[in-house]
């Protein structure tokens, strides 16, 4: 599987124009100990039942292993938000625009722009296509939530709190919590009538709305709400202590 995701990443940058010199790595790790995996660019059905769509991402990038942690957070912002307090637990309570600005602040660090790592969020098709890391289940596991305790944090065993990152199994692409744990803000604006519709090469979302998207259920929910396709909304401005994020760090 490791060999598989460096030949995709190759390919698809030499398919972007780019003459790679090495493969780039499979895994990162940034200057505040945050590390990210190499998702390769490809095709995947995105949604479920009468809203499954073919989508295509045409570039690699590298997504965070965990969502970001209230040690992390603290060291780009100053500040630590979060109800559910422990340096390993996920952030929470920082809203859509708290998590664009750590972005901006991490990929201002020296050392950050020096390695040419630029942050953001994942826009909502990126974090699917993570999520199912090459599945067409309802899970990234399979189809029975039986086993999901095996995998995320949620109602049923959670014990209504969250958790420090990583405590569960990880999915394919060796990413944790990707169901449950807190939900996971998107970049894109959330529109009922345009999930679906093209663009579906690289989409981006409608240019404008009263909600963001917001994926992966938590700990407050009953299982069927950590699916892989499961969307959620919620206002830019909405602070919770189930809902915080992880980053997507663009292929320089």
């Amino acid at each position: 599987m490791k060999q598989l995701l460096l030949i995709c990443a190759v390919v698809a940058l030499v398919g972007c124009g780019k003459e790679p010199t090495e493969p780039p790595a499979e895994s990162i790790t940034n200057t505040i100990g945050m590390k990210l995996n190499l998702i390769p660019a490809g095709t995947f059905m995105m949604g479920e039942g009468k809203t499954a769509h073919k989508v295509t991402l045409t570039q690699s990038f590298y997504l965070g292993q965990y969502e970001v942690t209230q040690e992390q957070y603290e060291k780009v912002m100053g500040r630590n938000p979060s109800n559910f307090k422990g340096g390993q637990n996920p952030v929470e309570q920082a809203h859509w625009n708290d998590a664009v600005e750590f972005c901006r602040k991490l990929s201002a660090l020296a050392p950050e722009k020096k390695a040419g790592y630029v942050y953001r969020l994942p826009t909502e098709a990126e974090w699917e296509y993570a999520c199912r890391a090459g599945t067409t289940t309802t899970y990234s596991f399979g189809d029975s939530e039986s086993e999901l305790g095996d995998y995320g944090w949620y109602g049923g065993n959670s014990g209504y709190r969250s958790h420090p990152v990583g405590g569960k199994k990880p999915n394919g692409w060796g990413l944790y919590d990707m169901h449950g744990n807190v939900y996971e803000w998107c970049q894109d604006y959330y529109a009922e009538d345009y999930y679906g519709k093209p663009p579906v090469v690289d989409p981006r979302g409608p240019t404008g709305g009263r909600y963001r998207v917001i994926r992966s259920g938590s700990w407050r929910y009953i299982a069927s709400f950590t699916r892989s396709a499961k969307r959620g909304k919620d206002p830019p401005s909405r602070r919770h202590y189930n809902l915080g994020f992880r980053v997507v760090c663009e292929l320089d």
